[in-house]
């Protein structure tokens, strides 16, 4: 759509910070009021606003859209929402291993099993690792513990948590994110080190390199999005 407004600002209310489009506030696409729980989320929400052109794209607002989520979705079913999250600790990417070539099985080891010795101390839990695809099930109090953790995140957390577990493919992968056990890049690395051995063997079309790099921006914004929710309050940089 075109932009219909000149001044974007944020409002400090009692209940969290509203914005502000020429004054008139920002309604999510169920009709509410988008009201941010800190200060430094609303003024990067602020921003995006702030930074569009003539023309005002939803694609380049990613902050907006997480925040719409956590507001319209997850908030109406936060138990619901949290349970399809935790079902990834049954089936968590790093616990399938290839059995060959010796090459890709030292990459998964070497990115992997950091996390998951990082995993097993944090959450006092233990992994069944498995060779090839076929499903094998995880201790049932590995699932207890991991899905309790899933289920403490409010819905604010929940909707940034979720991009990060399904495009890496693992709870572990985002939980060692929102808890700044790996830094953004490197975990959204270790979620594509198939596909990016595979690539790197092989080459790839523009297709499937874009593809990733779209994933990759989504993966970037929702650890940013969680990192602004625990960041301590800066001043707006001229966001009022």
């Amino acid at each position: 759509m075109k932009r219909f407004y000149s001044s974007v600002t944020v409002e400090h209310l009692a209940d969290g910070h509203a914005i502000r489009l020429d004054g008139r506030a920002v309604k999510t696409p169920a009709r509410a009021e988008l009201v941010l729980p800190r200060p430094s989320l609303a003024a990067a929400v602020a921003a995006e606003w702030e930074a569009q052109g003539d023309d005002v794209d939803p694609r380049t607002m990613p902050l907006t859209g997480l925040a719409n989520a956590a507001i319209d979705r997850v908030s109406a079913d936060r138990e619901g929402f949290a349970g399809g999250v935790a079902e990834y600790a049954a089936t968590d990417l790093l616990c399938y291993r290839a059995d060959h070539p010796n090459m890709l099985v030292g990459h998964q080891a070497e990115h992997w099993d950091p996390l998951i010795d990082w995993a097993e101390q944090r959450y006092d839990v233990g992994f069944e690792i498995v060779q090839g695809i076929m499903h094998r099930p995880q201790p049932p109090e590995t699932v207890a513990r991991l899905t309790a953790a899933v289920f403490s995140y409010d819905a604010w957390r929940l909707a940034a948590l979720q991009p990060l577990v399904t495009i890496s493919g693992s709870l572990i992968i985002a939980l060692a994110v929102a808890e700044g056990e790996i830094d953004v890049d490197s975990a959204f690395a270790a979620g594509q080190l198939d596909e990016l051995w595979q690539a790197e063997q092989w080459g790839e079309d523009d297709l499937a390199t874009r593809a990733r790099e779209n994933r990759q921006a989504d993966f970037r914004a929702a650890a940013r999005f969680l990192a602004l929710l625990v960041e301590s309050d800066l001043p707006s940089g001229g966001i009022t």
